[in-house]
């Protein structure tokens, strides 16, 4: 009875510990380079207000570990609701939701004619 109660218990630990969310980004501990704008103003992704995106691979994310005013004004000429600017990232996609450990917006490369 004492093995059977055992074996049910760790059967039971196992399946909670799989059942939870793992992060869908491969390059979780790797610095990329991706773009960053406002979700509904630049990449038109639904919601309400102002909030912090960032495009991988052509599919956009809300960003979770930081926040859009975090990088300066968003209304701004140079802010993420009037531009889409790049950043350097560092997380993994959770939920649908890119979870940043690392956000640093890089500088506007000036254009060339």
């Amino acid at each position: 009875m004492k093995n059977s109660l055992f074996i049910l218990f760790i059967c039971c630990t196992f399946s909670i510990v799989n059942a939870q969310p793992k992060p869908k980004f491969a390059n979780a501990n790797k610095v990329q380079i991706a773009e960053a704008s406002c979700g509904q103003c630049q990449f038109k992704m639904a919601g309400k207000g102002c909030d912090l995106a960032v495009r991988i691979n052509g599919k956009s994310y809300f960003v979770d570990g930081t926040k859009i005013d975090d990088h300066g004004d968003a209304h701004a000429k140079d802010g993420f609701c009037e531009k889409i600017r790049k950043a350097e990232i560092k997380g993994s996609i959770v939920n649908n939701r890119f979870l940043a450990t690392y956000f640093k917006l890089l500088p506007e490369t000036p254009k060339t004619n």
